[in-house]
């Protein structure tokens, strides 16, 4: 079986704000139709990590290709095109309170599509019932539970089949329930939508449920990536160390390697 090339390529990539330096010289692909998780602790550079992919922060170096395109050296024009390619969910869903929860999943649909009132109503009703809530098309947002609403939430970031799904701290919030109901929607997804989803998250559990393979950043460098079997062999003392509280973890690979 012949691997797809990665849907994007980090190379190099180095952001910093005045003194302080967010991403140092991170590089890793993203497989086409898997799951990609980056953990780290708060303030290592992942919520800037996906703002450089779709292109809204200039790296200070290095590169991202998003499906064959340097989005870093692209034009504003170009950037737009490529940014059709990504779904999102925020970490509250960042649902509009004026509007129905259809009527939320309906809104790219209105805007980047050609489709009829009535087409894009059936689109959404098919991505809600995709996310198990196909009876919520009509209820007011401030109706929606928090599971809820991030499940609306995912049903617009699917709703124009992208190639990408970016979550940012999907779990953010829930209860343990909750959380793996949304788990399991994001595992469901990718096998019958063949969908890439890259992952930012705190929630080791949350991790080693969904993810293909795993990175980890730590001041900004990515100390760690790998499929998750070997990501959890990892020599990294850090990443041992972060990921021990929530998961056993085999013995290391060799010598651990001290935290930077």
């Amino acid at each position: 079986m012949v691997e797809s090339p990665p849907i994007i390529r980090i190379d190099h990539l180095s952001k910093r704000f005045g003194s302080l330096v967010v991403l140092d010289d991170v590089s890793f692909d993203i497989p086409t139709g898997r799951t990609t998780v980056l953990l780290g602790p708060s303030g290592t550079g992942k919520s800037v990590l996906l703002k450089n992919i779709v292109g809204l922060i200039q790296p200070d170096a290095g590169h991202i290709w998003v499906d064959g395109v340097d989005i870093t050296t692209a034009s504003e024009r170009k950037k737009a095109e490529l940014r059709k390619l990504f779904g999102m969910l925020f970490q509250d869903g960042a649902l509009f309170d004026n509007l129905t929860a259809g009527e939320n999943v309906a809104f790219p649909l209105k805007f980047h599509t050609r489709l009829g009132e009535r087409e894009r109503r059936q689109k959404a009703l098919e991505a809600l019932a995709m996310v198990e809530l196909p009876d919520v098309f009509d209820r007011p947002t401030s109706a929606l539970s928090g599971g809820q609403r991030k499940r609306v939430g995912l049903a617009r970031a699917i709703v124009l089949e992208p190639k990408v799904v970016l979550f940012d701290e999907p779990n953010s919030g829930l209860d343990p329930i909750t959380s793996d109901t949304i788990d399991e929607l994001i595992v469901h997804m990718k096998a019958k939508l063949g969908i890439t989803f890259l992952v930012i998250t705190h929630d080791i559990v949350q991790a080693l449920h969904i993810a293909d393979q795993i990175g980890m950043l730590y001041k900004g460098r990515l100390v760690e990536y790998g499929t998750t079997e070997a990501f959890l062999r990892t020599r990294q003392q850090i990443v041992r160390d972060f990921m021990q509280r929530n998961a056993t973890l085999p013995p290391p690979d060799g010598p651990l390697i001290p935290i930077p």
